[in-house]
């Protein structure tokens, strides 16, 4: 465990807000779902006594058609945020006082940083590009990311969950955030700060980046492995393993989204019937599809970087256009 090596990974004013987000993160959405399960149980209470509704006083209170609801800008909300202003105001101080702004001298374009890595926001870019095509990791995967969080209110009809803390109104939401931002995108980024070393090679923390250290590994792409030769049989294997991957995640994502398990009891499987109802009678055909088509893309993301991890696989379809 080499500490020093850590310690100046860590303490560099570029990684220092990545080194935050490991703890802000994980704390800010313990805080949230807990507040969330608090408000889920009220909302049972409420539910089962309903003059509950009318009679119970708290600052931030749960909407629902007939029930009370009553907020308080003053003193409550201007309250909260203004000493949030000082706070933050106070840790802007320290930290622009404590840090030194992160600028280097000018470019030299005979003289390249090793490793050489983009600011922060773009390292989940630089770290895609690993594990897919430039093409893909640069244009594809980043424009589908804009358009699908575009299409969030278009697919999401849920009125539940508006204003308040709730998980078990907007479950599938809050799991699709926690993966989709949390597991992928954090995750990328901490790995591109903290584990990429020289040569953008994977040293775990606390190793030393040796600028001599050679890694020999050999890359090969699937069908290699299953000894397709041409480039025709190859394009139309990748395309039959792609396929399949779609049919077969596309039709995991539906069971999971219906709610179908295996269940014994009668009461599950009523319950069960009508959350499947309530999904499909909330959706339209074209919201479903383009949902089960972001979710398949997404989950290609982990399945991808895992095969290129643990067996070396470079690409699974390859083509004369663009390589997957």
């Amino acid at each position: 465990m080499d500490l020093h090596q850590l310690w100046t990974i860590v303490s560099v004013p570029d990684n220092v807000p990545i080194v935050l987000l490991l703890f802000v993160v994980p704390f800010y959405t313990w805080y949230g779902l807990r507040q969330a399960f608090a408000n889920d149980r009220l909302i049972t209470q409420l539910e089962a006594d309903p003059v509950m509704a009318k009679t119970h006083h708290r600052k931030i209170q749960p909407w629902k058609p007939g029930w009370a609801k009553e907020v308080h800008v003053w003193p409550f909300l201007l309250r909260i945020e203004f000493l949030a202003a000082i706070i933050v105001t106070l840790i802007l101080m320290v930290w622009s006082i404590t840090l030194n702004a992160p600028l280097e001298e000018p470019s030299n374009p005979t003289l390249t940083m090793n490793p050489s890595k983009a600011p922060w926001y773009f390292l989940g870019l630089q770290e895609m590009l690993v594990y897919f095509d430039p093409w893909m990791a640069g244009v594809i995967f980043p424009s589908l990311i804009i358009v699908g969080l575009m299409v969030i209110p278009y697919i999401d009809e849920n009125p539940l969950g508006n204003g308040y803390y709730t998980y078990k109104q907007r479950k599938s939401a809050i799991l699709t955030f926690i993966f989709g931002f949390i597991v992928l995108w954090v995750s990328m980024i901490v790995i591109g700060t903290l584990i990429r070393g020289p040569g953008w090679m994977w040293f775990w923390p606390g190793m030393t980046w040796d600028h001599n250290r050679l890694e020999y590994m050999v890359n090969q792409d699937l069908p290699d492995i299953f000894g397709i030769k041409g480039r025709l049989a190859k394009n139309i294997f990748g395309a039959l393993v792609m396929g399949g991957y779609v049919v077969v995640s596309g039709w995991i994502l539906h069971k999971v989204i219906a709610g179908t398990k295996l269940v014994v009891a009668g009461k599950a499987l009523i319950k069960e019937n009508a959350f499947r109802k309530k999904i499909y009678a909330r959706m339209s055909l074209l919201q479903y599809v383009t949902m089960q088509a972001m979710l398949i893309l997404m989950v290609m993301l982990p399945i991808k970087i895992l095969i290129r991890l643990a067996f070396r696989i470079k690409y699974v379809w390859v083509t004369p256009w663009f390589n997957i």
